[in-house]
């Protein structure tokens, strides 16, 4: 195809090119092919056929980037087709071959498929290791050692939540009272948060209690079991909650504990008789 077409700008601009033909009455800016879907020169262009025939066609510019499909479309001729499951992929340039290593230099890696020249990343296998530095004292080694949270230790973390007798004394119960986590709530003795909301309450025996109260706690220390116990009180532990195990581990746990009660019913047995006698 040979088209007898010029395109110069006698006033080169940046910001405003300039197209012209010279049979054509088009001699505005760029811009305005943006506002229409096509423009019609009145000279033609010349197509040689591989026959020998020549044939005349009109030139026409269309611009990309008009937005009403429906003129694009009565200017390209194109068919406004439906998205199916069966015309679906992906669009020009989206997916790219694969590089072709190990196939020499013809195929874009070299000889060393794009791995460099020797050493150990360039040799098959893991490689280097998550925070290895070549041999220096890595970064986690650098860093001062911390205990409890800070650390990211498990064993630092509370597992309860303290309340001392001195606390529930000053706290105002009144006789035969329930001291419980929601109770303790109410008083405005604890206000847990985050972590601490899922956490069970633990009694402590810093100071003296002159009230003989209920308790329910998941657990009590022994010097506030011992004081609780000579006020009068009442101590009520809560259960905790079980750890999972799987049901072969739990059906073998059972089996066990049915085992070592037949062991203990059976000395006990054995021990009594003697003294019956």
């Amino acid at each position: 195809m040979a088209a007898l077409l010029s395109l110069y700008s006698p006033t080169p601009s940046r910001t405003s090119p300039y197209l012209h033909h010279p049979s054509s009455s088009f001699k505005g800016n760029l811009r305005v092919l943006k506002k229409k879907p096509s423009f019609v020169f009145p000279s033609s262009i010349i197509i040689n056929h591989k026959n020998g025939s020549k044939e005349r066609a009109p030139l026409i510019v269309v611009s990309k980037a008009y937005t009403e499909s429906s003129s694009i479309q009565a200017v390209s001729g194109i068919e406004n087709v439906r998205f199916r499951l069966n015309n679906l992929g992906p669009q020009p340039g989206a997916t790219k071959k694969g590089k072709r290593k190990g196939r020499g230099h013809s195929a874009g890696q070299g000889g060393s498929c794009g791995f460099g020249m020797r050493g150990q990343k360039s040799r098959s296998g893991p490689g280097v290791r998550k925070g290895f530095e070549g041999g220096q004292m890595p970064l986690y080694r650098r860093i001062p050692k911390l205990r409890g949270i800070a650390g990211g230790m498990h064993a630092g973390l509370p597992k309860y939540v303290p309340v001392n007798l001195k606390a529930i004394e000053d706290a105002g119960f009144q006789e035969g009272e329930e001291v419980s986590l929601e109770s303790l709530k109410k008083k405005g003795l604890i206000n847990p948060s985050g972590r601490e909301r899922k956490l069970p309450l633990k009694i402590l025996g810093d100071g003296e209690l002159s009230v003989k109260l209920s308790f329910k706690a998941r657990t009590f220390s022994a010097s506030a079991r011992e004081k609780l116990e000579a006020a009068g009180c009442s101590l009520t532990v809560l259960p905790g909650r079980k750890k999972w195990v799987k049901p072969s581990v739990a059906k073998n746990l059972a089996r066990a504990e049915e085992y070592f009660a037949k062991k203990r019913a059976a000395a006990a047995a054995e021990s009594a008789e003697p003294s019956s006698a």
